[in-house]
């Protein structure tokens, strides 16, 4: 597995990180029980991801906690609560409750890295008020080593909420949005984040849009529609340029490729319950950078966009 430095923590991971939550979930939320999760997380650790992100509201905690005894020493833990909406935000006690929670799922002492998850730019004063000190104080006790947070990519095209958190610089690690279709987090986050060295793990380099055709032609015709992008990417394959290049696999490969060569991204998530697609999304983030002919291309095309996540 090749690795790469996490910003200023200064853990070496590979470049493939589990994601255990998304559509699958490690096939739970595709019908697998917990034994199949369990078996995943296993498979991913023999292939030598040792990155494992996961989540209170994934339900995968317990799968986690499940497949890396044992073997605690080999992973890097990344695990995530959520701040809250509306009214019902989260407490500092409601914190360290979900803290304590995820640690007996995981079995556990420690993660590694414990972000407030899907942040939304109106939590972020809440937040830094209380949660943030909350989170400090629960590193010091030594139960999470880095703190980090995560964005609503779905909502928040933009990166809205980065714009306001990065400046204050209060966490080592985030987790954000980046993919062909949308790059915008090269000049609104990536700047920052090489700038103050920040850990990033990237979520939706492949999601419904880059998987299934017919989910593609959809949203950029809606694109070409708004006037967002050319009209050249109107019709049955508008980018079949990409799999047609001899040095590119698949659209699929090349939108890993994409993402694990770009400056500022760490860690590629890939989420899956199936351990043969598992075996394949490892072998595409670790192939060669993009061809220049395709990157540009690519950029001309897309380096406009900011408004779609490719879900």
């Amino acid at each position: 597995m090749q690795t790469v430095r996490l910003g200023r923590t200064g853990l070496e991971v590979g470049v493939a990180g589990l994601g255990c939550g998304g559509h699958s979930r490690l096939g739970t939320g595709t019908g697998h029980d917990e034994s199949h999760a369990a078996g995943i997380v296993r498979r991913a650790m023999d292939l030598g991801i040792d990155f494992i992100d996961t989540a209170r509201v994934y339900g995968t905690e317990p799968a986690v906690g499940k497949a890396i005894r044992g073997r605690r020493d080999q992973v890097v833990i990344s695990t995530k609560v959520g701040p809250g909406f509306g009214e019902s935000l989260l407490t500092p006690e409601g914190l360290t409750e979900n803290l304590e929670k995820s640690l007996r799922a995981l079995d556990t002492d420690y993660v590694d890295v414990y972000h407030l998850h899907g942040m939304r730019p109106e939590h972020y004063p809440h937040c830094l008020e209380y949660l943030v000190p909350e989170m400090q104080r629960q590193r010091d006790a030594g139960k999470i080593r880095f703190l980090g947070v995560t964005e609503t990519f779905i909502r928040d095209p933009q990166h809205r909420m980065f714009e306001q958190v990065l400046p204050d610089d209060h966490f080592d690690v985030i987790m954000v949005g980046f993919s062909m279709l949308n790059p915008s987090a090269r000049e609104r986050v990536f700047a920052q984040t090489l700038e103050k060295d920040v850990g990033t793990l990237i979520m939706f380099a492949v999601r419904r849009a880059l998987s299934r055709p017919e989910a593609l032609q959809e949203l950029l015709a809606e694109l070409v529609e708004q006037g967002t992008v050319d009209a050249s990417l109107s019709g049955d394959d508008p980018l079949g340029f990409v799999a047609a290049h001899p040095d590119v696999e698949s659209l699929v490969q090349a939108a890993y490729r994409f993402c694990r060569h770009e400056p500022g991204a760490h860690v590629i998530l890939t989420g899956t319950g199936n351990a043969a697609h598992l075996e394949a999304n490892v072998a595409h983030i670790q192939a060669p950078k993009l061809p220049d002919e395709i990157a540009d291309r690519l950029g001309t095309l897309f380096d406009g966009v900011d408004s779609v996540s490719g879900n």
